[in-house]
């Protein structure tokens, strides 16, 4: 039985792993790099050892540092999280011979799906569909599109979609480079490039005694540069004949490496039927709430229990309603989706039912994050801030439940993806489940990035600033100070709220002020404005 858990990560997986440790009585243990010192995963540990430095390849992926500082605290067990080194097998077999017990599935099974051409022809002979590898040099017109992929990793680094032969040389060297460095392995292979493809996946539980589980799918085709920011499930793109399909294949696939423990099974599902095998997730995926939210499990838990040796039940629990979660990222959609570092001020999505849990009620909502009010967003590691996560008995409700808790947060400091998540959530293609990897290629990406507050709602905003702070803050989009609107009047200025009266209609702000701007929030939109100096 595991005591003492280290949790070889950050932010908000080591959050969310402490969070469990604590319900099953188990003492967590965390590290932390230099710019993590006053991270809430580092306060809310047991323990805590620091890993000097600031990179990834300095602090979270140097193996003889973590595993040094298990044994220096007394851990028996290790939990890799997401990213970082969990599904790294050599990590795997580095804490398995330091005498600790490994949270995650045999360093075999990680190995044989860490390529993944290898994994491709591993399924492949159990009979999983696959796409076919394609050489680049015998690549002609009539095969195109076709996308190049990195052999190694995952995250949507070293991929890149080639529609045009011209390109395909250079794809395959900028490719190869980037997995180079992420993954310090530059392979790349290509394969055919499914327009409007589906990217589904299948969440499974094995044990050691032979019982693998299939609990549902996910679909995650919302993404950006092959990244998810939104999942769902079920799909709205699958019945229950492919839903039985697809779990086949999954517990298949896991069958044919000796898998135990949780992991995940990825497809690319073609947009008039059939589907193909992508990869095996050797570990816990960042939309595993989702999952929990329709099953009530804790996967988790779940992957503590097993690494103990427990034995799962005959049949998974039943899977009910539905569930979103999306990806609250300090990015800027409109530049790129370029990451926005500094100092978060606020973070508060108002209704939260559970944080790192399942709610008790539906429709229910669900929040994980790494950092709260005065945290710094790191140049150093990913920007995502939070997972919000809506569960109701319907996708519909799910979806407008979601969107009402994004639009009134408090977000103040940093420019986040709010705003493309809202509008995508309200988006009727979004609500008639035509969530193929091609919707943002097909939708406006400047529309749906557009700030969810209009030219008037802006001009109010700066109005009730100027009133709360009695003197003048700059509107961003020309006015002045303090515009003026006809059939505006002041009623109430207190601090931190303001009421105006807007031709009979009385509309209440709230006000934050912080060094370096003015933060705004109403039911007419969020609005942050710098200070005339």
């Amino acid at each position: 039985m595991i005591s003492r858990l280290l949790v070889a990560n950050r932010g908000e997986i080591a959050r969310r792993v402490i969070r469990t440790c604590r319900g099953l009585g188990i003492s967590p243990v965390a590290v932390y790099s230099d710019p993590d010192a006053g991270a809430r995963h580092v306060s809310e540990a047991d323990l805590a050892v620091r890993l000097p430095g600031a990179r990834a390849d300095q602090t979270y992926l140097r193996i003889d540092a973590l595993v040094e500082a298990a044994q220096r605290t007394g851990a028996d067990a290790v939990h890799p999280g997401y990213g970082f080194l969990s599904e790294n097998a050599g990590f795997a077999r580095a804490v398995l011979a330091a005498g600790l017990v490994w949270v995650g599935p045999p360093a075999d099974a990680i190995e044989a799906m860490g390529s993944k051409v290898a994994a491709k022809k591993l399924v492949a002979a159990a009979g999983v569909p696959v796409l076919e590898e394609l050489d680049p040099s015998d690549v002609d017109p009539s095969r195109l599109p076709i996308l190049v992929k990195a052999s190694a990793g995952g995250g949507g680094r070293g991929m890149r979609v080639v529609r045009d032969l011209a390109g395909l040389a250079e794809a395959v060297r900028r490719a190869g480079a980037e997995a180079e460095r992420a993954f310090g392995d530059g392979g790349v292979f290509c394969e055919p490039y499914l327009e409007g493809g589906r990217h589904i996946e299948v969440q499974v539980l094995a044990d050691s005694h032979g019982t693998v589980w299939s609990l549902g799918e996910r679909e995650c085709s919302l993404q950006r540069r092959h990244q998810k920011i939104l999942e769902e499930t079920p799909s709205p793109f699958v019945d229950p004949p492919l839903r039985a399909e697809l779990g086949a294949a999954a517990t298949e696939a896991v069958r044919a490496i000796g898998y135990v423990g949780a992991g995940t099974v990825e497809f690319l599902a073609a947009p008039h039927g059939g589907f193909f095998f992508l990869e095996t997730n050797t570990r816990l995926q960042v939309e595993h709430p989702v999952t929990e939210c329709v099953t009530g499990l804790d996967l988790v838990a779940e992957q503590i229990r097993l690494a103990e040796g427990a034995r799962l039940g005959a049949e998974p629990p039943p899977a009910t309603g539905h569930a979103i979660e999306v990806r609250l990222y300090a990015e800027d959609p409109a530049k790129g989706w370029r990451p926005q570092p500094g100092t978060l001020h606020r973070l508060d999505v108002p209704g939260i039912d559970a944080e790192f849990a399942v709610p008790a009620v539906r429709p229910g909502l669900r929040c994980d994050s790494g950092v709260v009010g005065g945290d710094e967003v790191s140049v150093h590691y990913d920007p995502m801030l939070a997972k919000v996560i809506a569960v109701a008995d319907s996708r519909d409700e799910a979806a407008r439940r979601l969107a009402a808790a994004l639009a009134a947060a408090r977000i103040h400091g940093v420019t986040t993806n709010r705003d493309l998540l809202v509008r995508v959530l309200r988006h009727p293609a979004f609500l008639a489940g035509q969530t193929d990897t091609a919707f943002f290629e097909r939708h406006d990406l400047p529309t749906l990035a557009a700030p969810l507050a209009t030219e008037d709602a802006v001009r109010l905003s700066a109005l009730a600033a100027a009133a709360d702070l009695r003197g003048g803050v700059e509107d961003p989009r020309g006015g002045g100070s303090a515009p003026d609107f006809d059939g505006v009047s002041l009623v109430a200025a207190t601090p931190g709220r303001v009421v105006l009266d807007v031709a009979g209609i009385r509309q209440a702000f709230e006000v934050a002020t912080y060094e370096d701007l003015v933060c705004v929030d109403s039911p007419l939109g969020a609005v942050a404005l710098r200070p005339r100096h």
